[in-house]
């Protein structure tokens, strides 16, 4: 997909959501349905997200690259023991591990870039930025991007300690106290954009389902906002990764969908579940789908 001068790689974060079946993937799945496979028929990239609770294994990953063809791209959330648990740095055999998960995936050149998230609670201070550059140093072979969400990081000794150490993850998140606003930043030859709803009820909301953060349906108004501001990446970056992570109920793939469509400026394919539970998703369908699409299960 490429927009301008850039090339744009954009899909889901994650694939693996029971509540996806009859949404996006087809219900009943056919025999030996692999959905990694199903959506490299409508994107070019999957941001992986099961990589931040477990460090994979490199025989997963090698199953995976099987599953996408050449143009394709996984990018990798890095284990939360890197991000979230922070009182002391991971020993190296955590590093290698992480490394030699990527291994498969980099030799088949799949292999995007590390995505460094960290939670809203991880705000500026020289401490903070003394993280940054340890992880730079352990994963300095990887293009990397981090993810901040405090608007502390807004201020320029924040940014240019996220500077100093890889790339701006740019991201999209409800507009609630002290949280970072959207951004159109470029540290470097790539771009990130992570899109995780607006769902301000829930945000900061105790006591329910993880899932419940994430539920939100963009709207065509809000997705164009955001296309203006990936027109204004794509002049600065030679590639985009945007991923969308309001995952529940399919709803990352719908906008992933709907994004494609307004970047491209031409209709693109989606999976029949999907336009069945997001009837707006017909404007933006061709109107065939290409001979077997639905017969492969890989």
């Amino acid at each position: 997909m490429t927009t301008g001068q850039a090339k744009f790689w954009i899909g889901p974060s994650g694939w693996s959501y029971e509540d996806w079946y009859g949404i996006v993937y087809p219900e009943p799945a056919p025999r030996g349905f692999k959905p990694l496979g199903y959506l490299a028929q409508f994107f070019n990239a999957v941001e992986v997200n099961s990589s931040f609770y477990r460090i994979p294994s490199p025989r997963t990953t090698a199953a995976w690259v099987s599953l996408v063809p050449s143009d394709f791209r996984l990018t990798f959330k890095l284990t939360q023991i890197f991000t979230h648990q922070r009182a002391d740095f991971p020993p190296p055999e955590e590093v290698r591990a992480f490394k030699e998960a990527l291994k498969p995936v980099a030799e088949a050149n799949r292999l995007g870039p590390l995505l460094i998230q960290f939670p809203w609670s991880f705000r500026y201070s020289p401490q903070a930025a003394e993280w940054l550059a340890r992880l730079a140093d352990a994963f300095g072979e990887y293009e990397r991007f981090f993810e901040v969400r405090h608007s502390s990081w807004a201020r320029p000794e924040g940014l240019q300690a996220i500077a100093t150490c890889g790339g701006f993850c740019n991201i999209d998140q409800p507009k609630l106290r002290s949280c970072l606003r959207p951004t159109t930043h470029v540290f470097g030859e790539s771009a990130y954009v992570r899109l995780h709803g607006r769902n301000a009820q829930h945000w900061f909301a105790e006591n329910q389902p993880a899932f419940e953060r994430y539920n939100y349906l963009y709207s065509t108004e809000e997705l164009r906002e955001w296309a203006d501001r990936l027109d204004l990446l794509a002049a600065k970056a030679r590639q985009v990764y945007v991923f969308a992570n309001n995952h529940y109920k399919g709803q990352g793939p719908a906008n992933a969908l709907e994004l494609r469509a307004l970047l491209e400026r031409r209709q693109v394919d989606v999976p029949r579940e999907l336009m069945g539970a997001y009837p707006r998703l017909a404007e933006i369908a061709r109107p065939t789908a290409p001979a077997g699409l639905f017969d492969d299960p890989r």
